[in-house]
């Protein structure tokens, strides 16, 4: 498969090249122009762009298979920002995958997506924005799913010894995963047919669970 993922300097979105490409997969990865490029990209196409740029983007993704959107809006002063990068950014890479004809996306977005009364939204509204770029893409007519994970932690050093609990939509409002099974899960969803058009939730332990963990394909 060639996939692209945008988002792809952040914490999460080196994650998910770095498994799109242990699994064999060419890889394009899109960046901002003023970003780091992470060790994590190596063996990746790096593309510079900003996702206002509709010619550039849709350049860029011109031949790929997917898209998985790992963009998200960092903590600033500027309040506008999570509108700008989790709407109207979510919205321009629809609309580039629509206008080169990429059918498939995987969207990251996070737990509480749309709740209004939540801790999370004092930083810019972040999960209403968050909501409503995920409802852009449900009425996209591509195929898409959308992977909500809890609080996202970097530690990778018990990564064997985590369970990880897959809900669909609304069903977990706290909990934590690391990044890394983030990224996985998402591959995980574009190789699962049945994933198309669903919200998945996951958060992980690596405590005994009351019951066994499941798995994206047996919660589908």
């Amino acid at each position: 498969m060639h996939l692209a993922v945008s988002g792809a300097s952040g914490k999460t979105g080196w994650r998910v090249v770095q498994e799109a490409l242990g699994r064999g997969h060419r890889v394009t990865a899109l960046v901002r122009p003023d970003s780091l490029v992470p060790e994590g990209l190596a063996g990746a196409e790096v593309v510079r762009l900003s996702l206002a740029d509709a010619p550039a983007l849709q350049q860029a993704l011109q031949g790929c298979d997917a898209l998985v959107i790992a963009t998200g809006a960092r903590p600033s002063i500027d309040l506008a920002a999570p509108l700008k990068v989790d709407a109207f950014g979510v919205r321009q890479q629809i609309r580039a995958c629509q206008a080169v004809g990429v059918k498939r996306l995987v969207l990251v977005s996070s737990l509480c997506a749309g709740l209004w009364l939540h801790p999370l939204n004092l930083f810019g509204l972040i999960l209403v924005w968050k909501r409503l770029g995920e409802q852009w893409l449900e009425q996209s007519g591509l195929d898409w799913t959308v992977i909500r994970p809890g609080g996202l932690k970097e530690a990778e050093d018990n990564l064997a010894a985590q369970q990880v609990t897959y809900s669909a939509a609304d069903q977990q409002q706290e909990g934590s995963i690391p990044r890394r099974l983030v990224a996985r899960v998402c591959l995980e969803a574009l190789e699962t047919p049945a994933s198309s058009g669903r919200i998945v939730e996951i958060t992980s332990s690596d405590r005994p669970l009351e019951r066994p963990a499941s798995s994206l394909a047996a919660l589908l």
